[in-house]
């Protein structure tokens, strides 16, 4: 799923539950950012080399938007950093070790990682064999599911319509009792 339907939908489930269990607003932010960070992150490889190497701006443009198959050549060493962290920020394994690390630490779950497992999920099923596909066992397996690829054209519809009516939903319940 691209990044900013990453971000609605953590945006939603977190605003959804706060209904519930009332949270912070920086656990709102946090629980978003950490829904994103993982498509983020592994650009970091890439951001350096722009800033401290040879890049260019256009080739960071360029690598962000790419389909598989046709991102601009990168050193070699760039795109194995940029591969094993996407890697890792998509592993269940890795985000399960965290989890569990902070829950012996703070004794409790920390919800904002739940932003992290919701992107981990969601792209489980919408990368596809040929589009990034997301190896959940990592690095203990580099096995992937093949999903439907989040960026057929079809599917982005449906998606973006099922936020628009989700958030439309959210805020007329928010009118509805704010108006009480």
């Amino acid at each position: 799923m691209d990044i900013l339907a990453h971000a609605l939908w953590a945006g939603a489930g977190v605003t959804l539950a706060r209904r519930r269990w009332p949270q912070t607003s920086a656990t709102v932010a946090a629980t978003v950012v950490l829904a994103v960070l993982p498509d983020v992150l592994h650009m970091l490889p890439i951001v350096a080399w722009w800033l401290g190497g040879d890049g260019t701006w256009a080739t960071l443009r360029a690598y962000a938007v790419a389909v598989p198959g046709q991102e601009p050549l990168v050193p070699a060493l760039v795109d194995l950093w940029s591969h094993h962290l996407h890697c890792v920020m998509h592993s269940a394994v890795v985000a399960g070790v965290v989890t569990l690390l902070l829950w012996a630490v703070l004794r409790r779950l920390w919800v904002p990682l739940l932003g992290w497992w919701s992107h981990i999920v969601i792209d489980v099923f919408t990368h596809s064999a040929e589009y990034y596909p997301v190896q959940v066992l990592y690095p203990l397996s580099a096995s992937a599911f093949d999903g439907l690829a989040w960026n057929t054209p079809w599917f982005l519809a449906v998606n973006y319509a099922a936020l628009a009516a989700t958030w439309l939903w959210i805020l007329r319940v928010r009118r509805r009792h704010h108006a009480k």
